[in-house]
């Protein structure tokens, strides 16, 4: 079993895109910050440093962090900094958040083959930084869109 961290947005949607993958499990939370034990509000306020983030366990050899970084590109918008859609703020920045060496170098040789393949009409602004406590968050946001009967966020 592996670990890969993902800020991509809000976190609701975020975790059903990596769902759609043969995956051991995903949990939404906070990573990043500064504050012990961030709530929702604690990091909605922008003010404690946090990014809403994607947890996944994955097995290796079922699904490879090649396939978890895809889909990470392709369920939003990378070139934006400090928002996806009509979220607004640092909680909302693209990151990936990488275990080990293996992780970096492939999060970065992946950004970069993006960032240089010209699909994008501007420059990758993801970021790539160690992982740091994972905060998981509150029980009613984990699976929340699968609770509401969404396959995805709507904005």
């Amino acid at each position: 079993m592996a670990t890969a961290t993902f800020g991509a947005g809000c976190f609701w949607g975020v975790e059903a895109a990596f769902r759609e993958l043969d995956i051991i499990d995903a949990a939404v939370g906070y990573m990043g910050g500064t504050t012990e034990n961030p709530t929702y509000e604690n990091v909605c306020r922008d003010d404690t440093g946090h990014v809403e983030v994607v947890q996944v366990e994955f097995n290796p050899t079922v699904t490879g962090y090649d396939k978890l970084l895809e889909k990470f590109w392709s369920c939003h918008n990378p070139t934006q900094h400090n928002r996806q859609g009509p979220d607004h703020g640092s909680q909302y920045r693209s990151v990936i958040f990488f275990q080990d060496v293996n992780q970096r170098e492939a999060a970065e040789g992946s950004k970069k083959a993006l960032d240089e393949s010209g699909q994008l009409p501007q420059p990758v602004a993801t970021k790539i930084e160690a992982a740091s406590t994972f905060w998981r968050a509150e029980e009613y946001h984990q699976r929340y869109l699968e609770k509401r009967g969404q396959a995805h966020c709507r904005i």
